[in-house]
């Protein structure tokens, strides 16, 4: 937003600061200034400033004075004293009160109203005029631009309504299905049973604290208005602007939590502007009020703040008198907080009205840091307290340097997904929506890590890169949240691991190149598996024909250990290939870290190297097609011939045309031993071990 240096000491006539000093000073305090633009000798700056969310009480002109006052501790003016004939000069006595009727109590807060007559419609002039051609502020008339300069400068939203448009009075309620509201854009929106709306008893007139109607706006005919200024709950005002897509000035502040005490403020200052100008107000200012509403904003309990906490947590200062009980109550009194002795060392603090970001003694504590000036407390470490790794760290670092080591990059996608990608990811699984998605393509948390890697490699595919092999570790979700209150939610987190790989292969001697990149990935998984030790022995990892939707039927697999799924591997189903527009195969890798990671890490030993010969023996079998290398390598390995140092398949031969169902696999083997050197009949008994191992599996050894 932008703010006028010149408006700023309009409220703080002692300020002697510099422009560039105060654009300094304010954004060492947290109240950032990204740009200053000089208007020339008489006109001062302009700041462009970018304010938190939490900080709506400077988001206005009159919220930055009072930090730069609390700054170089200088009274500020009160807006009473600076604004305009504020106490209207003429007011006739009205014959009854304006009705007005708060029905949805617990979303409106406040409600305050006064009644204009004879105004003058014009241009407006003077102090408005000035700021707003500083601000390139656009200027309508001096009805609407007094309602803008009030937000401008003391950051509270008002309305003016054609008072002669009303039918009755004015209801504060929920708005009824199906009804229809012109809005002062000229758009017309359908409104919903939890839209909080402004009525008359006829019609609806405002969408409340985001845009006024078509039907009772100001023109250059109108001679009776009724200003209003109120204070709408900031859920209900999210609502309304999130579902029909407005987001205005005055649902900013109203959506961050408004100032329920400055309504009648403001309502005055905008009465008074617009008289400037002719008119007089009618009766009194009407001031509709929610105690249980007021009781939780303006008037919340007192926090209790010991000055020796705030020594304790700030720590150290660079001045030696360091943070003192006046400097506590300095600071608050000037932040607006209303501070009363209860011991030599705490105060109750009673909280402004304008602060709801206040709530507990920290962030008083918080408050005090702020304005002193962080950089005014000495460079000191914290002190050092014993650290408890993670339980999974040593795993997921395992399995990260074995990604790395295998030539995978490491990469990050987005936590949310759209809902297709959801339910073709989760299976079987419940997903978690989300109550206010960023847009349709987030709506869900992810249930998988597969979208977010596929988005990444079409990143990469859409410049250009065309080898690219990515992993990603992270956490998916799962479960239900409440529908409301009443239900507690229900959604489980687990971590998962992703692999994706495009790019062009070579024929291999055991496949040809269009397989290559699926038995790299059932490579990659056992090479991670064989990180750990599983439970049921050397036997335990196997793999089934068998994989989610989302990977081609025919051309995917899954690995099992213990008789559970941990792995889903191969290549990206065609469906999903020409849905996403992809020019080429993808294939994908998914991995249930949940379940690897309760199997205990593979104790890495190591010995010295055999000084004794190694000896090597070929096997040559034929197998049915049904029987699979792990089938082999298994069967092998339960032999428990200690002293077989590696099982390698050197060469498979198939043709089906003239030796249908069946293939030809040449097997070595190396022996060796570490005390030893290797006897003849050792070998030969080994290698009949072996031989019929396979040959119950359903080999044949070929002469």
């Amino acid at each position: 937003m932008n703010i006028l240096t010149k408006w700023l000491r309009h409220y703080l006539p002692t300020l002697t600061a510099t422009d560039r000093q105060l654009a300094d000073d304010l954004t060492l305090r947290g109240i950032a200034v990204e740009g200053v633009h000089e208007l020339g000798a008489q006109n001062g700056s302009l700041f462009e400033m970018d304010i938190t969310t939490n900080r709506v009480d400077a988001m206005n002109h009159y919220g930055i004075a009072r930090e730069a006052g609390t700054i170089y501790n200088l009274p500020l003016t009160a807006l009473q004293d600076v604004t305009p004939n504020l106490r209207h000069s003429e007011r006739s006595e009205a014959r009854q009160p304006f009705p007005i009727q708060i029905e949805a109590k617990d979303l409106c807060g406040r409600f305050t109203a006064q009644v204009l007559r004879n105004v003058t419609i014009a241009p407006s002039k003077g102090q408005i005029a000035e700021y707003f051609t500083l601000l390139n502020q656009k200027q309508i008339s001096n009805a609407v631009d007094a309602s803008n300069f009030t937000l401008l400068g003391m950051g509270h939203p008002t309305h003016a309504f054609d008072l002669d448009k009303l039918e009755g009075g004015i209801i504060v309620r929920l708005a009824g299905k199906g009804e229809k509201l012109r809005l002062l854009d000229g758009t017309e929106c359908t409104l919903e049973t939890d839209d909080l709306v402004i009525a008359d008893h006829k019609r609806v007139l405002a969408l409340a604290g985001v845009m006024g109607g078509w039907d009772s706006m100001i023109t250059a005919e109108t001679k009776n208005i009724l200003v209003e200024s109120a204070w709408f709950a900031p859920a209900a005002v999210r609502r309304s602007s999130r579902r029909h897509g407005l987001h205005t000035d005055a649902s900013h502040r109203f959506e961050r939590g408004a100032d329920i005490d400055a309504a009648p403020i403001a309502n005055a200052l905008v009465s008074n502007l617009i008289l400037e100008a002719g008119g007089h107000a009618e009766g009194t200012l009407i001031d509709v009020l929610i105690p249980e509403i007021a009781a939780k904003t303006a008037n919340r309990p007192a926090i209790e703040l010991s000055v020796r906490q705030v020594q304790r947590h700030l720590g150290t200062t660079i001045a030696p008198e360091g943070i003192t009980s006046q400097i506590v109550s300095q600071y608050l009194t000037s932040l607006g907080c209303q501070l009363s002795p209860k011991t030599s060392d705490a105060f109750d603090v009673k909280l402004p009205s304008w602060r709801l970001d206040l709530e507990r003694e920290i962030d008083l504590i918080e408050e005090v840091a702020r304005v002193y000036g962080y950089n005014r407390f000495a460079n000191t470490l914290p002190t050092a307290l014993p650290v408890k790794a993670h339980p999974t760290a040593a795993k997921e670092a395992a399995v990260r340097t074995r990604l790395l080591a295998l030539g995978y990059s490491e990469a990050v996608s987005s936590t949310f997904a759209s809902e297709s990608d959801a339910v073709l990811t989760a299976a079987d699984k419940k997903t978690v929506p989300m109550e206010n998605p960023l847009s349709e393509e987030a709506s869900i948390l992810r249930p998988s890590l597969v979208p977010g890697m596929l988005a990444m490699l079409a990143h990469n595919l859409n410049r250009d890169v065309k080898n690219v092999r990515l992993f990603e570790q992270g956490q998916i979700f799962t479960g239900t949240v409440p529908a409301d209150a009443n239900f507690t939610s229900d959604v489980h987190e687990a971590p998962q691991l992703s692999l994706g790989v495009i790019g062009d292969f070579n024929d291999a001697r055991l496949y040809p190149a269009e397989d290559a990149p699926i038995f790299e990935l059932k490579g990659v998984v056992e090479s991670l598996l064989s990180l750990f030790t599983p439970t049921g022995g050397a036997t335990a990892l196997t793999f089934i024909a068998e994989a989610p939707a989302w990977l081609e039927p025919g051309r995917s697999g899954t690995a099992v250990v213990n008789n559970q799924p941990i792995a889903h591997f191969g290549e990206l189903a065609a469906t999903q290939l020409e849905a996403r527009k992809f020019r080429q195969p993808v294939y994908l890798a998914q991995l249930d870290l949940a379940q690897l990671y309760e199997l205990p890490l593979r104790r890495v030993t190591a010995r010295e190297i055999s000084r004794y010969q190694a000896v090597e023996r070929d096997f040559s079998f034929v197998f049915p097609n049904s029987v699979h290398w792990y089938s082999i390598a298994a069967a092998i390995q339960t032999l428990a011939i200690a002293e077989l140092q590696s099982l390698t398949p050197i060469e498979v031969w198939r043709n089906e045309k003239k030796y249908p169902g069946v293939y030809s696999h040449l097997i070595r083997t190396t022996f060796q031993s570490h005390d030893r050197t290797l006897r003849d009949e050792e070998l030969t008994r080994w290698s009949t071990q072996i031989i019929d191992a396979l040959t119950k599996l359903g080999g044949t050894l070929r002469a």
